[in-house]
């Protein structure tokens, strides 16, 4: 009997000689597409909030009080950047944040703003959805690893392992997007989107894109703007027109019944769907993406 008790004191002692697992890095992403390449390379070492979350635009966001309050806590803040959140900085300032901020677009070979809209972000005019190519992810995801070992420097070799392992699902990604998207016949690869996110989807994967908003989705299309694609769709023969998670779709809709493209399914251009949905990490919506327009436009 008093051996068990000398065991169980022993036990104790040593259990209360352990040192305490560390908790979790807390981080901060902008909006969820990024949150989700944090939890790619952060792993178990990560926790991961996401200010403006599943199907939010990030275009027309506003910061609360207990989003400075979120930044406050965190070690490290991913964002963007090429001025995508025009809120951030004032956000920042506001929390009083030490965190390490990390830009994820940094060393992306950003697009200027075409078609004259004049919706420039910030003081860039700059398209700043450069995550609709797969190629710049991977940049993303080296920037994000970087930023982690320096928050967190005893975490390097999880965030080094992580980020190559998730960069070599990338590189089947861009393959399978490759693949799929040339089954669409070359007079085909023309759709219409809300707002103009997809401009290095379309350099990268060969489609072309028109979108009576600009890059940003807090521009308003004018009836002269609709007025203006809906000729283009009847004279190009463009053969659908989709619609987008963050935007209202009665736009693309009011397209659709006036020029007689047909309306295909949603795809997701600035947030990932709801957890439970067809888009809840960066893969599933590339891929989401590519099975809805193969499905509208490989005829």
């Amino acid at each position: 009997m008093i051996g068990a008790r000398v065991w169980a004191g022993v036990l104790f002692l040593a259990l209360m000689a352990m040192p305490a697992a560390a908790a979790p890095l807390k981080a901060v992403a902008t909006f969820s597409i990024l949150a989700d390449l944090v939890r790619q390379v952060g792993g178990e070492r990560v926790e991961v909030a996401s200010l403006v979350g599943p199907n939010g635009d990030a275009h027309g966001f506003s910061p609360s009080p207990s989003d400075a309050q979120t930044l406050a806590a965190a070690r490290i803040v991913v964002v963007n950047g090429l001025g995508f959140e025009g809120w951030i900085d004032r956000l920042v300032r506001a929390s009083g944040t030490r965190a390490v901020v990390v830009t994820a677009s940094k060393g992306v070979k950003a697009i200027e703003e075409e078609g004259g809209h004049g919706h420039s972000h910030g003081d860039h005019a700059l398209d700043p959805h450069a995550w609709q190519n797969v190629a710049n992810v991977a940049i993303y995801v080296a920037n994000i690893r970087d930023g982690l070992i320096a928050a967190d420097p005893e975490g390097r070799a999880t965030y080094e392992a992580n980020a190559a392992a998730y960069r070599d699902r990338l590189t089947a990604l861009d393959a399978e997007l490759r693949a799929g998207l040339a089954r669409i016949p070359e007079d085909r690869r023309r759709v219409i989107t809300t707002h103009d996110a997809f401009g290095y989807f379309a350099r990268a994967y060969g489609l072309r894109f028109i979108a009576p908003q600009g890059v940003s989705s807090e521009s308003e299309a004018t009836a002269k703007d609709v007025a203006r694609i809906v000729r283009q769709i009847r004279r190009e023969k463009i053969p659908a027109v989709f619609l987008e998670n963050v935007a209202d779709p009665r736009l693309m809709l009011q397209i659709s019944r006036e020029s007689g493209a047909k309306a295909g399914g949603r795809v997701f251009s600035d947030a990932l769907s709801e957890p439970n949905g067809p888009a809840p990490t960066y893969l599933d919506l590339m891929r989401h993406n590519l099975k809805e327009f193969t499905a509208a436009l490989a005829g």
